[in-house]
């Protein structure tokens, strides 16, 4: 058994090549072999959000606070919750981040496959955001 304390790794600010607003970044847990599942409790204030990304195996967010919006490639922006769960399959291009007016607060779950978890892609523009 491990026990992760919190604050066990400091928060990170979210890279600006990967988001846009202003995004902090608690990593859980990183995965140790044979292990591949990765945890981080990701909190955008009102209107940043991610990049287009997508997950080699897929990603599911857990809302835990605030309003957030989802959206696909080609697909409608979705609002989301507190307790909403969002489930990105293998390869699907989205984005994902707070409400215009209100921060959200998420917890991403995401595997490792051969050392990726992500691939970043375009930013998304604020015509795209607005939608």
């Amino acid at each position: 058994m491990e026990i992760f304390r919190v604050g066990h790794t400091a928060s990170l600010k979210g890279p600006a090549d990967w988001f846009t607003g202003t995004v902090r970044v608690d990593m859980l847990f990183n995965p140790t072999a044979p292990d591949r599942v990765q945890g981080a409790n990701v909190t955008f204030e009102p209107g940043a959000r991610t990049a287009w990304h997508t997950h080699p195996l897929g990603q599911t967010i857990i809302v835990t606070s605030g309003v957030g919006r989802v959206q696909r490639w080609n697909g409608t922006i979705e609002e989301i919750y507190p307790g909403d769960v969002v489930f990105f399959a293998p390869g699907e291009k989205h984005w994902h981040g707070a409400a215009p007016q209100t921060a959200m607060t998420h917890i991403a779950i995401q595997e490792v496959e051969n050392g990726k978890v992500v691939d970043w892609m375009e930013q998304v523009s604020d015509q795209q955001y607005g939608a």
